[in-house]
């Protein structure tokens, strides 16, 4: 009797042990588990220990409060103009609330990756190909809007979608090549004309503002001859103004100044002359010199009469 005691003691102490621990979960760092009692949901436990009713309140579904990376399976779009190209994307997602997103949704995964690829052949649908390949970071954000607005009521928050590549085909690639080498060997044309032309432009302005220097050094150059002759000819009329005195004073010298002036003046024009070569001219040195005499004589009483005049 005492055998069955202990034995009944043993097998009740095992079955307390066993229910104890089947009403202590100890929940992971980053999960929120559902609890359900007879298939109906109660409540939702957190991280670290927890107690349930043994036997009547069960585990339900473990869901990860983490951010979650969901791979987009790669698939064919037609843009707008017509050209199939094909996208490969990624989708990262967080849960916001556990409750919703265990009972409002089946396989979540699954239905993330339809909600995306569908909105993906939506967005870069109505785009064509030049905007599809140049407007990345535009497809991404219209994409994040529009698939966390359709996973709000599935409680869950959609972080980031990412396109990772748009492959056009190999012949559409090729063929957009060769128009980027004619856009830019047409650019190239351009600069080039550009630059031609720049550069005529600066020639014909240094072209111009020589001109306009070498007229202004002619300019210059006409007045300072002008007023040489001018002071010449002032010279000439003061000399003339003085023989004239001095013939109305009676000076005979005068008159031998004008003669060898004039003697002079043609012997010069002779020795410059290009058709003479030998010059065979009698010539009265001794008149010549009475003429310079004449002259000097008349020079030097001019300037004795001035003194006085003053």
């Amino acid at each position: 009797m005492l055998d069955g005691l202990g034995i009944g003691a043993l097998a009740f102490l095992g079955l307390a042990i066993i229910t104890v621990l089947a009403g202590a979960k100890m929940v992971p760092q980053g999960y929120n588990w559902t609890v359900e009692r007879f298939g109906r949901y109660t409540k939702t436990l957190k991280p670290g220990l927890n107690l349930i009713v043994p036997y009547i309140d069960t585990i339900g579904e473990k869901v990860n409060m983490m951010e979650v990376l969901l791979d987009i399976p790669p698939q064919e779009v037609i843009s707008s103009d017509n050209a199939m190209v094909r996208t490969d994307a990624v989708c990262f997602y967080q849960v916001q609330e556990p409750v919703k997103a265990a009972y409002e949704v089946n396989d979540r995964e699954r239905a993330m990756q339809n909600l995306v690829m569908t909105n993906i052949r939506a967005v870069l649908g109505s785009m064509e190909l030049d905007h599809m390949l140049s407007q990345r970071d535009k497809i991404n954000a219209e994409l994040l809007i529009k698939v966390d607005e359709a996973t709000n009521p599935w409680g869950i928050k959609v972080t980031r979608i990412e396109i990772r590549d748009i492959a056009p085909p190999l012949d559409l690639v090729e063929a957009m090549a060769r128009q980027m080498k004619a856009e830019r060997d047409k650019r190239a044309q351009i600069l080039e004309a550009q630059g031609r032309r720049e550069s005529e432009i600066q020639v014909a302005e240094g072209e111009k503002q020589a001109q306009i220097l070498a007229a202004e050094a002619e300019l210059e150059a006409a007045k300072r001859e002008a007023e040489a002759r001018e002071r010449l000819a002032e010279a000439e009329a003061n000399a003339t103004r003085m023989v004239s005195e001095a013939i109305d004073a009676g000076n005979p010298q005068a008159i031998n100044y004008f003669i060898a002036t004039k003697y002079t003046e043609a012997l010069a024009k002779l020795a410059t002359s290009d058709n003479s070569k030998v010059m065979m001219i009698p010539l009265e040195a001794a008149n010549l010199i009475g003429a310079l005499g004449g002259i000097s004589e008349v020079i030097k009483e001019a300037s004795e009469r001035k003194p006085g005049q003053s």
